[in-house]
């Protein structure tokens, strides 16, 4: 140990960090580095590390072993790449050796970014198998929202029952907004109005009606509820993964029997399926989605609160062939608009051009409900 070190307990240094991430971060950013860091904070206690100027390169690896047993890659990474800039403030404090943060290796998969992916045929499988065996289920409406919306799970959890809007004789919809105990990624900037079909709302409907288990959480009605009040982002995650995982819509790609497979028999563990996917492939796949059958990146933007650039670099994973075709279908259209020749016959046909854009802006396209 330097002697240049001052000790410093990991739940002070926890409790410290947190303090001066507060006046920089939104408060989303805040609560994930509050979640990651408290699982760190449970690992030392775990291994008697009291100190952390006795933390060693080797507790980083124990630390990323373990985790790595409950956390999808993409989810390690972010795990690990908070743990490093925690560490960096315990260094800037003289509570950790100079050079400890960077022994931090977060994984950098091939398939963190914008390759994983819920496709549409992913997609359509679990909506299948969900309406026919498990109809309006919590599960049900949680997934095909998160689907129709490409929402983050802090807007999904954000929803409460009056933010529902099922009867609206104009158009369906959904109000994500933004509150200090259910915060938006975004803040206020992130609210917004979410058009959603017919078919979205008569699940909707019927979940409400049905199955929906009804709480009452500081005096507001959450959307998506258990038998302990508001959805948790934890259980949000996990039914992503149930849902995703092949075995649950067809045969596991990696040659395991379910009876004998952790992903299946433990819930804690279901993460650890090789091709399970967390809720952000559900909107990357989703926007992708949307991307392919027409949606223009401007549109997409507003309804999935990210910026045209972001959706570009991140999210839209169609070939170069796909954009070319999906840009052609539009050209198409305009061409024949210019040769109606008709001004009052052109104006028609533009109508039915967006009455039938709407349509399939909020629909589920092939994916069933």
């Amino acid at each position: 140990m330097s002697s240049d070190l001052q000790p410093l307990s990991p739940a002070e240094a926890r409790e410290m960090y947190l303090e001066d991430r507060a006046d920089s971060v939104r408060d989303a950013t805040l609560q994930a580095h509050h979640y990651r860091t408290k699982a760190f904070v449970k690992f030392c206690d775990a291994h008697g590390i009291d100190n952390l100027n006795d933390l060693t390169g080797r507790d980083l690896h124990a630390f990323k072993r373990e985790r790595g047993e409950d956390l999808a890659a993409t989810s390690l990474q972010s795990q690990l790449s908070t743990l490093r800039q925690f560490l960096r403030f315990c260094r800037d404090i003289d509570g950790v050796p100079s050079g400890l943060p960077e022994k931090v290796r977060p994984p950098t998969p091939e398939d963190t970014s914008r390759d994983t992916r819920v496709t549409g045929e992913q997609a359509e499988a679990i909506l299948d198998r969900l309406s026919k065996f498990d109809y309006a289920s919590r599960d049900h409406a949680l997934f095909l929202t998160a689907w129709h919306t490409a929402a983050r799970i802090g807007g999904l959890r954000a929803l409460d029952l009056g933010h529902v809007h099922l009867d609206d004789p104009e158009q369906p919809h959904l109000q994500y907004r933004h509150s200090e105990a259910t915060p938006l990624k975004n803040g206020s900037d992130g609210q917004r109005d979410v058009a959603i079909s017919d078919g979205v709302a008569r699940v909707l409907r019927d979940y409400i009606d049905e199955r929906r288990v009804s709480q009452t959480v500081d005096g507001r009605e959450p959307l998506f509820t258990t038998n302990h009040g508001r959805i948790s982002e934890g259980w949000l995650r996990r039914t992503m993964y149930k849902v995703t995982r092949p075995c649950w819509t067809g045969t596991c790609p990696h040659d395991r029997d379910p009876d004998d497979c952790e992903a299946v028999q433990n819930r804690e563990k279901i993460a650890s399926c090789p091709s399970a996917r967390p809720p952000h492939d559900v909107r990357r796949g989703s926007m992708s989605d949307h991307l392919q059958r027409g949606w223009p990146i401007e549109q997409l933007s507003e309804r999935v609160d990210a910026t045209p650039r972001v959706i570009r670099k991140h999210y839209d994973v169609r070939e170069a062939r796909e954009s070319m075709l999906t840009r052609s279908a539009l050209l198409d259209d305009h061409d024949r608009d210019m040769t109606q020749g008709n001004s009052e016959r052109s104006e028609n046909r533009r109508e039915d051009i967006s009455d039938r854009s709407d349509v399939g802006l909020i629909s589920d396209g092939s994916v069933r409900i």
